[in-house]
């Protein structure tokens, strides 16, 4: 086995076996990613008010909550004898790298890092399946319940969420103890819960392409305000065959890329795997039908910097998960289910199997089976393309889809298992010859209606739009559709907004512009104040603009959902408009919004990248922190720029990992926006940022193999 980089500083894994291949990359990760992968690992198991800071109680408990490491050895025990030996090749390298060095900061810490097992691993792509990904539908579905509780009337629920409300009891839900978010601002933005919402994806079969051969593209949006960047590319070889593309430090396998057959790239699908039931509990005893079953408590152990202890106590149901609050009380409360909870094995057996698929076919049969729900877009070398959905996604009984929590007590509205893959959304080679994910709805492609609230079909559409008619692709192509910054949205509210415009600066620009979110653009400026101002006169009065405020400027949810509230505020009518139409909204609104002078977009976009641990702690002149940088793009750009504040620090959805796979090639192109190490003092700690924010691309190539 041997391991080198190229001058790009991507590691090059070359072994005779698998088993060579999984132990080098097991001694990559833990070489130039070790920090991660013991940070993210001390806060999967609830210990970070123990190693940290004793300040992340909240962290711990609800980590603990969610009980990441509960059953990890059992998961690892449904490992097939190939993948088990795989995943303790894996754990071999990562500790044959720690036995030579540990991260100093692990020993600023006094913490002694116990040996990698397989449980590590799985441990991981449990946190990051739900951080990265369900996370957002949890809080969705919390909102809707804290809207019931504050007296929004139905009429405005239902015109926000067009008939995705079965279930909905408003009396029932108003009697719910609520006493926890769901989850705590500080998890959010350490360093597993870089949100994978935002993403694109697309493939073009040979028959679209200048060289007749397929192309596949994907860009992974992620907060890239923390160092060192999430992903971690590597190109592994064995004698007759390689495999390139980016992995996650601690996570087995090749996660999104390409073999000399076959590539594949994920987006998130916003599927629903989340829901909420509402318990009735009474001597801490659960309904169920006409009976009365015991809660079981789990006790858990949280220990502090200095010694100190806090027992917490969490009340299961055997069917509905953890419940919130304290049922010592007799009352009405939330019970909550990830369905990826137990998740591991089958996800860690089908990564394992893309070394030796061949096809689109087969790829789609082993993606399909990941437990956590991503859209999965594939090509090969024969020029066939393919679109597979993964996830456990819980089959629910009809007229409920899962937004809103219904009786726990009733047994019709337990889960009924999970849906196969070959009834989720999927397509084989479409006629139109390209697909393309971008979070936007695709349960049209399916037999189950698995996506209840999607992100929405703007960047989907203008991928397709610079997609459609052609017969001439190739990789320029695909790459300046991921530098593109049009946004469809802009064009949509612009044809009611135009004729509106007051005769001002702020409206001469919008008039002039030509949707585009780069830097210079002026007219981006004024029209992102036209409409944080729509959002805020139309929401505003029913729920308190204080609260559409903070909604808009320190969480989430209008970056997650913001087609849902787009939904509402492109209405000709709508009960949130107050009796005004839309014209008569879009008019008083750009009087008051445009009233001054914009500037460039760039001006308003500057962000600085911090050090996972040390950053905003220490001097800048340090560099463990870097920047500023400028973000272009929007919500609704295919390259997407969103920035909101979490926890009091900035988060971004940006491209954090850029590659294009041009099958008449070799390897691929890449473009990273960090480096390849997370130790600040290597020359690989930023090497590429500057290649990103210029939209340049690498080409990575095996270095012995032949395509």
């Amino acid at each position: 086995m041997k391991l080198h980089r190229d001058r790009s500083g991507v590691m090059h894994v070359q072994a005779v076996d698998e088993i060579g291949i999984y132990r080098g990359l097991g001694i990559a990760h833990a070489h130039d990613r070790g920090l991660q992968m013991l940070f993210m690992r001390i806060i999967g198991r609830g210990r970070a008010a123990e190693v940290l800071d004793s300040s992340l109680v909240e962290t711990d408990r609800f980590v603990r909550r969610m009980n990441w490491h509960g059953g990890l050895t059992t998961t690892r025990d449904r490992l097939s004898p190939r993948a088990r030996a795989l995943a303790a090749a894996y754990a071999g390298g990562v500790n044959h790298a720690f036995r030579k060095s540990v991260p100093w900061e692990m020993r600023l810490l006094r913490n002694r890092p116990e040996p990698w097992r397989i449980e590590d691993s799985i441990l991981l792509s449990r946190m990051s399946g739900y951080l990265t990904l369900a996370q957002s539908q949890g809080e969705l579905e919390r909102w809707i319940v804290e809207l019931v509780q504050g007296g929004l009337p139905a009429e405005l629920l239902e015109a926000l969420f067009p008939g995705r409300l079965g279930g909905l009891d408003l009396e029932l839900l108003r009697k719910v103890h609520l006493t926890e978010r769901v989850v705590p601002e500080q998890v959010s933005t350490l360093a597993a819960g870089a949100r994978m919402m935002a993403s694109n994806n697309w493939a073009v079969s040979g028959a679209n392409t200048a060289s007749g051969r397929a192309l596949l593209a994907n860009d992974p949006h992620l907060d890239i305000s923390q160092l060192p960047a999430l992903w971690y590319e590597v190109m592994v070889q064995a004698p007759d065959r390689y495999a390139v593309g980016a992995t996650m430090p601690g996570v087995i396998g090749l996660l999104i890329g390409r073999t000399p057959d076959l590539a594949w790239g994920a987006t998130y699908s916003f599927a629903d795997a989340t829901d909420s039931w509402i318990e009735e509990v009474r001597d801490l005893k659960v309904r169920r039908g006409d009976d009365w079953l015991p809660l079981r408590a789990r006790i858990e152990a949280i220990a502090k910097k200095g010694g100190d202890v806090e027992e917490v106590t969490f009340w299961e149901t055997d069917d509905h998960g953890v419940l919130e609050g304290d049922p010592t009380q007799d009352g009405y409360y939330l019970s909550t289910r990830w369905s990826g909870a137990d998740s591991g094995a089958r996800s860690t057996e089908a990564i394992v199997e893309m070394w030796q698929a061949r096809t689109v076919a087969e790829g789609m049969a082993h993606l399909g089976a990941i437990e956590t729900s991503f859209n999965w877009v594939l090509a090969d070398r024969d020029g066939h393309i393919g679109y597979q959905m993964s996830g456990l996604l819980p089959i629910r009984r009809e007229g409920w889809s899962g937004l809103v929590p219904v009786p726990g007590w009733d047994p019709a509205n337990d889960w009924r298992g999970f849906h196969s893959p070959a009834v989720l959304p999927r397509s084989l080679d479409p006629s139109q010859g390209f697909l393309v994910t971008a979070n936007n709805d695709l349960n049209d492609l399916g037999t189950a209606q698995v996506i209840n609230a999607a992100m929405g079909t703007y960047r989907a559409n203008r991928i397709a739009e610079l997609l459609t008619g052609r017969n001439d692709l190739d990789s320029e192509t695909m790459k300046r559709i991921q530098l593109d910054v049009h946004s469809k949205q802009a064009e949509l509210l612009l044809e009611v907004l135009k004729p509106l415009l007051p005769d001002t600066p702020d409206g001469e620009a919008i008039r002039g512009w030509d949707c585009r979110y780069d830097a210079e653009s002026c007219g981006a400026e004024a029209f992102e104040r036209f409409y944080d101002e729509l959002l805020r006169t139309v929401f505003g009065p029913a729920l308190g603009h204080a609260a559409v405020d903070f909604l808009a400027a320190e969480t989430g949810l209008f970056t997650d959902f913001y087609s849902s509230f787009d939904t509402v505020v492109m209405a000709e009518r709508s009960p949130w408009f107050g009796g005004r139409t839309r014209e008569e909204l879009f008019a008083e609104v750009a009087e008051r919004a445009l009233s001054g002078a914009p500037r460039p977009w760039g001006e308003v976009r500057k962000v600085m990248q911090r050090h996972v641990l040390f950053g905003g702690k220490i001097p800048r002149w340090l560099g463990f922190d870097r920047g500023p940088l400028t973000l272009v793009g929007s919500r609704a750009t295919p390259h997407q720029g969103q920035i909101y504040r979490s926890a009091e620090r900035l988060v971004t959805f940006a491209p954090s990992y850029r590659f294009v796979v041009d099958f008449a090639e070799v390897g691929l192109e890449s473009s990273l926006a960090g480096g390849a190490s997370d130790r600040r003092f290597s020359r690989w700690y930023y090497s590429e940022a500057k290649a990103w924010r210029a939209g340049r691309y690498k080409k990575l190539r095996p270095t012995v193999l032949a395509d």
